[in-house]
């Protein structure tokens, strides 16, 4: 009965309207009245990131299912939550220096590619022996320009086994693309184009020492993101200018009547001496 409500859930919010994912994920989750039930549809719905202030070192950091415990969000800046919550669950030393250095990296990755933006990793141990796991967060929201709101969410989560001199990184990323053009007008109307994309995929990379990993997460990270971009502006975007261009009339609707007529006119009459030279 639990799997059959979580999977009409699922269901339910692939046919409701992406921009209120967030909206529609509470308002599901307070039908489903049930902690376990709700923990695991937040951990299933990708939903847009949530940018938050670290209040003990007042940096920026993004807030989802991968720092979040019960209701409280880890930053990456001071590894405390916020609120404070007691018994946490924190990062191994290990893998705490790992995740301080992945923050930095990414930082400066997020601001020479997107010009902004908010970026977080998160990292934590698993149950597996040599098999540890991590997010990689970035959300760029822009309100200027032509485009009235937009913003661009991507969740890229990896898991790494790491066999000695190697590792393996398998990486699941989506990202989550909102664009809203003309809210303010009464003219035009409003263009929503809103969805996500999922892509996976895996590689085997050397590995020399702990800092190794920040390398080639970075390395897959930035190769797939860039095969997402291309896929959403060369087929997503490229396929909506089609049936734009195919719905869209250069010419007014009188213009179109007159050469119709022309057209129907100059059909008449070439079938008229079509039928004369059939006589002689």
């Amino acid at each position: 009965m639990e799997n059959e409500k979580i999977e009409a859930s699922l269901d339910l919010m692939r046919r409701l309207f992406p921009p209120s994912t967030a909206s529609n994920v509470a308002r599901i989750a307070t039908l489903l009245d049930d902690a376990a039930l709700e923990e695991e549809l937040l951990a299933a719905v990708d939903q847009p990131l949530l940018p938050k202030v670290c209040p003990l070192s007042n940096r920026a950091y993004l807030a989802c299912d991968y720092n979040r415990d019960e209701r409280s969000y880890r930053s990456p800046w001071s590894n405390q939550y916020d609120p404070p919550l007691a018994d946490a669950t924190f990062p191994s030393t290990r893998l705490r220096k790992l995740e301080v250095a992945a923050n930095e990296a990414f930082d400066v990755y997020r601001d020479l590619y997107f010009e902004g933006g908010v970026s977080s990793v998160y990292l934590w141990d698993t149950d597996e022996q040599n098999v540890f796991a991590g997010a990689v967060l970035i959300k760029k929201a822009n309100k200027e320009g032509t485009v009235e709101i937009g913003s661009w969410d991507s969740i890229h989560v990896v898991e790494v086994q790491e066999k000695g001199r190697t590792a393996h990184y398998k990486l699941t990323s989506t990202v989550i693309l909102q664009l809203v053009h003309g809210t303010n007008s009464n003219i035009l109307g409003e263009l929503n184009l809103s969805g996500n994309m999922t892509r996976q995929a895996e590689h085997d990379l050397p590995v020399e020492d702990l800092g190794s990993h920040v390398a080639n997460i970075g390395r897959i990270v930035e190769d797939m993101e860039l095969k997402m971009r291309n896929a959403l502006h060369e087929i997503y975007f490229g396929k909506t200018k089609d049936i734009v261009n195919d719905l869209r009339s250069v010419q007014s609707l009188a213009e179109a009547k007159k050469q119709a007529n022309i057209q129907a006119e100059l059909f008449s009459l070439c079938k008229s001496m079509v039928g004369q030279i059939e006589k002689y």
